[in-house]
């Protein structure tokens, strides 16, 4: 059975309680890594400028504390994230939404932020890619 590592868990900590018991539950089923749960000022002021968030300081979801964001990616041993394989990054988020409706837990995701289940690369009205994003609704 899949686990997170230290440092995975350490990140998720950081993330609102909803996420860290969906998440908890999923690593169970499907191995993945959590990137990253708060950014503090200087991590979302680099996400920025880097052009991985459209949002300044105190903006994002990733700045509140407990985070309402989380960024994870499929984990494969001995293989670096393939960033570009977004059928892998699917998969990921689409098992996560359905534990997610299971347990009564609203999400968005970076891949298809209106919920339309069209992915930013075929959805005329989305123009930002975000594959590792995870986001919990109030």
């Amino acid at each position: 059975m899949p686990s997170f590592s230290n440092l995975s868990a350490q990140r998720l900590a950081t993330c609102d309680p909803r996420l860290q018991h969906l998440l908890n539950e999923a690593i169970k089923y499907v191995d993945f890594v959590v990137l990253e749960g708060h950014r503090n000022e200087a991590a979302q002021e680099e996400a920025f400028r880097t052009g991985k968030s459209q949002k300044h300081w105190p903006n994002g979801n990733h700045n509140s504390l407990p985070s309402k964001a989380v960024d994870i990616a499929p984990f494969l041993p001995d293989v670096k994230i393939d960033w570009e394989d977004l059928v892998a990054f699917g998969r990921l988020m689409g098992f996560i939404q359905c534990l997610a409706v299971q347990q009564g837990i609203k999400l968005r995701f970076g891949l298809d932020w209106d919920g339309d289940f069209r992915t930013v690369t075929r959805d005329p009205n989305e123009h930002f890619m975000d594959a590792p994003h995870v986001e919990v609704l109030d």
